[in-house]
């Protein structure tokens, strides 16, 4: 390995504080420290142009060290911070951990209006009111039902970005009913976190659709690679190709759901997506999560993990009216609380094995 052209890349810890974190960013940014590489990374080096890796599983399991150069994560920052007004002295706060790309963009937003994020991962008492913060779906859903003071939290705030995973349109017409201003975002790790926000790309952004349906956006901000696996991160013509169904509606992006979350149970195709929307129409107070175990009769049978009070002949019965009967699920399974693929997606793989493995 030629050491000349590497750069030390220091893993930090998920508990440093943040004015620590903030310096260590500033300075592996600037060129004057390390990288710094999160969550679950092995390499110790990297390319010298790179300033941040983080370590993403996605839903595939396969862990990716996605690496950041310092271009890709200020353009990122600064057309967020662009697209919502954020100005010189505006004041974010930070729900999100700093394992994950949504919340590093906090801190870099904040950075470039001159402040630090005030950080409410572990806050005791009542949040302060901010002007920008950014959380997840399973966050806002908490926040509606059961976590008042995250509630004032939300509707004190010019402006809440929600990504990470799916906003079902009956979980944003709640927050909005509820006086909170939210930007529904998308995007993922390797296109430095939401890049679209409300449908709208962000400055410098493009998007389209595939002919195979799948969302593809380019810009400067996109990931540089995959450290680990170099050969899997691949850009055509600089487009990056998602795993997300999607459409354009009136010039706007609408996604649709990722490709591989339709099943084939009894020779039909079954969205998961479109059972736990479904669901959440009906029972908006119920947390949902489909997914499919192996089935000798049906292929891929369909199961629902829940969270909540309700009982199975509810669900049962209005998936059935609803979908036909091949929605009618084979298995209902009651949790205290739905496994999490990073920040905000159900892990359904873990669905998956902890049924299979009962």
């Amino acid at each position: 390995m030629d050491m000349t052209s590497q750069r030390e890349l220091l893993r930090v810890s998920p508990a440093c504080e943040l004015p620590d974190l903030a310096g260590l960013l500033t300075a592996a940014l600037a060129g004057s420290g390390p990288a710094l590489g999160l969550a679950d990374i092995n390499s110790a080096f990297c390319p010298s142009s790179i300033c941040l890796v983080i370590g993403t599983s996605g839903s595939s399991g396969v862990i990716k060290e996605v690496a950041f150069t310092p271009q890709s994560l200020l353009v990122s920052a600064k057309a967020a911070n662009a697209f919502i007004g954020a100005v010189n002295g505006s004041k974010w706060s930070l729900l999100l951990p700093t394992t994950h790309i949504a919340g590093i963009n906090v801190i870099i937003r904040s950075m470039e209006v001159g402040t630090l994020p005030v950080d409410l991962r572990n806050f005791e008492g009542e949040f302060p009111t901010v002007d920008f913060t950014s959380v997840v779906p399973t966050q806002l859903f908490r926040a509606l039902n059961s976590d008042e003071r995250l509630l004032r939290h939300l509707q004190s705030a010019r402006a809440v970005l929600v990504g990470g995973a799916a906003l079902t349109p009956v979980l944003r017409e709640e927050a909005i009913s509820a006086g909170i201003h939210i930007i529904e975002t998308y995007g993922m790790t390797e296109t430095c976190g939401g890049c679209i926000y409300d449908g709208s790309a962000l400055n410098g952004v493009e998007f389209r659709i595939n002919t195979n349906g799948l969302v593809e956006i380019r810009g400067s901000l996109l990931a540089d690679s995959y450290l680990n696996f170099p050969a899997l991160f691949k850009l055509h013509d600089g487009w990056f190709t998602t795993n997300d169904l999607g459409e354009v509606v009136d010039g706007k992006l609408k996604v649709k759901g990722r490709a591989d979350d339709v099943i084939i149970s009894g020779g039909e195709n079954l969205s998961l997506v479109a059972v736990e929307a479904t669901l959440s129409v009906r029972f908006p107070e119920i947390e949902f999560a489909a997914f499919a175990i192996n089935d000798a009769q049906w292929g891929q049978a369909l199961h629902i993990g829940v969270v909540g009070d309700i009982s199975e002949t509810d669900i049962s019965h209005y998936l059935e009216a609803a979908l036909g009967g091949i929605a009618k699920p084979k298995g209902i399974h009651f949790l205290d609380s739905l496994p999490l693929l990073g920040i905000g997606k159900t892990d359904r793989m873990a669905l998956t094995r902890m049924v299979e493995h009962e």
